[in-house]
């Protein structure tokens, strides 16, 4: 697909999809091509990609929107708080990003199809 059609499935703008997918293709993970017939394609077979491995190309951007609160790093209060999460945040996201590695895009690809499957037959019943 070109930067222009996977910017409209994704309703942003091509110069976003770009910029995602350069990194993408840095890891090895996409090739693009110019001209009539160009555009984006997986590089790698979709059962040989994990999310986590998309997580990575894309530079490991932050996890949870969530996190230790640094409005007053004076206050005792708030040191005591943010050290009793550490340890869960960092357990969170160590988890998560174990799970991101167990997930291929086979499984995704999988998953739509047999939704989109669901989804069609919905559409075609009567009623």
């Amino acid at each position: 697909m070109t930067s222009d059609e996977l910017a409209a499935c994704l309703q942003t703008n091509p110069v976003v999809v770009r910029r995602t997918m350069a990194g993408l293709r840095e890891a090895g993970l996409v090739t693009s091509g110019r001209g009539h017939g160009g555009g984006w394609t997986l590089a790698r077979p979709l059962d040989d990609v994990t999310m986590r491995d998309i997580y990575t190309a894309l530079g490991e951007p932050m996890l949870f929107q969530m996190g230790n609160a640094m409005e007053n790093p004076a206050c005792l209060v708030e040191q005591a708080v943010n050290h009793a999460l550490d340890d869960a945040f960092r357990d969170a996201e160590a988890m998560l990003i174990a799970r991101l590695g167990e997930v291929t895009l086979a499984t995704l690809a999988a998953d739509f199809k047999r939704r989109f499957a669901e989804h069609r037959a919905a559409l075609n019943q009567p009623g």
